[in-house]
């Protein structure tokens, strides 16, 4: 029986991509997988998922990701249903893509009712395998926990090539001082924000707002 791990990496920031993972493998090889002592990509550093990266991809029998930019997520944070509708319709999604489907599918819910998220990803499937969304599963499951790693790894490779174009921007959380500076200096030399900004978070929208204010007066 196949078995599918869903999770994703970057939700929070508002600097880069959203990055949405489906890790599916055969039921008898998730013994290996433990073996290699998955587990949520948080608890490990960078150098230990890079490690992990390519003996997680050997063991998989399939393996879909997908990358949102930001334009896409803000049109979904701005009147399209918000995160939550938008990794699962892009769960769904990379279900379908599947050239081997899973038949359990276990998910790293980030609402907080697991149970509504279900719903969220059955209504875009015709013939959704069973899923079963948890808060914490890629603590839990070692299939997520592989989604997890994935998912963290490509994520940092797309930051990495911001930095290199840009310059380094810190976390890219919100809360980050430094991103904060990084954001403004955006705003002062072009005026707005590139591709690469969120511009449906609240702290590109006051940064924004702000930048526009002083043009405005220096005018």
């Amino acid at each position: 029986m196949l078995v599918g791990g869903v999770d994703e990496a970057g939700r929070g920031p508002v600097i880069g991509p959203m990055v949405l993972v489906l890790a599916v493998i055969d039921e008898s090889k998730l013994g290996k997988l433990e073996e290699l002592e998955v587990k949520d990509s948080k608890e490990l550093s960078p150098e230990r998922r890079e490690e992990l990266y390519p003996e997680i991809v050997k063991l998989l029998d399939d393996l879909v990701v997908v990358k949102i930019l930001p334009a896409e997520i803000d049109a979904f944070v701005e009147g399209r249903g918000g995160l939550n509708e938008l990794e699962a319709l892009k769960t769904a999604q990379m279900v379908t893509q599947a050239k081997k489907r899973p038949e359990i599918l276990y998910v790293d819910a980030p609402d907080p009712n697991p149970a509504k998220y279900v719903q969220r990803i059955e209504r875009y499937l015709q013939d959704p395998p069973r899923i079963i969304a948890e808060n914490g599963a890629d603590a839990k499951y070692p299939i997520v926990s592989a989604a997890s790693i994935v998912a963290k790894v490509e994520r940092d490779r797309e930051v990495k090539k911001i930095e290199e174009r840009y310059g380094s921007f810190g976390t890219g959380y919100p809360h980050d001082d430094r991103t904060v500076h990084f954001l403004e200096n955006l705003v002062q030399k072009n005026g707005g924000f590139p591709g690469i900004v969120r511009k449906s978070w609240s702290t590109a929208k006051r940064i924004l707002e702000r930048g526009t204010q002083r043009s405005i007066l220096d005018w």
